[in-house]
């Protein structure tokens, strides 16, 4: 039997029925304040898209909105500079920023030198 999600003492379902106000006074104070200053318009949109059809992937550029938990079960495609990163939001992910799942970098992976390089940079150490 899976393990019950719970923020704060509350579960998912009383989250959803709770509005931004309610539910900014339980995460973190920059979160807080985020929300209390409002949405902008293309968050605004996004957040109208999905509540009109939740099912379907919703691409977006908004990397610095705050996951709300209405926005839990959805598959949102998150623009990391370069491609869609697929994102599947998890209950676990509520009051994080949607950026956070889609990294912007990729992990540097080391070779043999390319073209172009100096006659030093040859002679590397096999082991």
């Amino acid at each position: 039997m899976p393990k019950e999600f719970h923020l704060y003492g509350r579960n998912l379902d009383e989250l959803k029925k709770m509005s931004i106000e309610e539910f900014s006074r339980l995460v973190g104070s920059r979160t807080r304040r985020t929300l209390k200053k409002g949405m902008t318009e293309q968050q605004k949109k996004l957040l109208e898209r999905i509540r009109k059809n939740p099912e379907k992937f919703h691409k977006t550029h908004c990397r610095e909105i705050v996951i709300l938990p209405e926005i839990v079960g959805t598959r949102l495609g998150v623009f990391n500079g370069r491609e869609w990163v697929s994102v599947f939001i998890t209950p676990e992910m509520i009051g994080r920023r949607l950026g956070e799942f889609a990294l912007t970098r990729k992990k540097v992976k080391h070779s043999a030198p390319g073209v172009g390089a100096s006659r030093g940079s040859k002679h590397f150490a096999v082991k």
